[in-house]
């Protein structure tokens, strides 16, 4: 597991077994350090490509993200104002073609992806049982953030 340029998104590095009938992934286990904050939700999203889902964060709530096919690029903005990385945008590309990894997103971190080829499965599995009001959503544009959703780039 390595950590990222904003603090608390980690990301840890999968191991894949591959014979002549294909592979086998561990994903998480429980007794992963960066898996504490436990179990509420596991869910799957088939996204078509070129579509774009961003932003939003929770207030309570981890996520761990894994893309089992397709190819996106997640972006994350710590809004979190107390944290040493306040204000940061980081990119991670997830998928074929892309190192095997998934993603820890804390509570606080904006977070969205667009998917780069597809159609793309979409797994994550949630701290907590879904929760309307634990969710904020950001347009895709806002300012604060200024990230630009077609080159993946910081806007400035």
């Amino acid at each position: 597991m390595q950590n990222t340029k904003i603090e608390g998104v980690i990301t840890k590095g999968l191991v894949t077994h591959s014979d002549e009938g294909g592979y086998f992934r561990e994903i998480i286990r429980v007794t992963d350090d960066f898996f504490g904050e436990g179990f509420g939700q596991w869910s799957h999203s088939l996204v078509n490509q070129g579509v774009a889902k961003a932003w939003h964060l929770h207030k309570i709530q981890t996520d761990w993200l894994y893309l089992a096919t397709g190819s996106m690029k997640v972006g994350l903005h710590d809004t979190r104002e107390d944290s040493s990385t306040h204000g940061k945008t980081l990119e991670i590309l997830l998928g074929d073609h892309h190192e095997s990894q998934v993603i820890k997103i804390p509570p606080g971190v904006a977070h969205g992806y667009k998917i780069l080829q597809g159609p793309a499965h979409v797994i994550y599995i949630t701290s907590h049982v879904y929760n309307p009001s634990d969710e904020l959503k950001i347009p895709h544009d806002d300012p604060s953030i200024g990230y630009d959703w077609v080159s993946g780039t910081k806007v400035t």
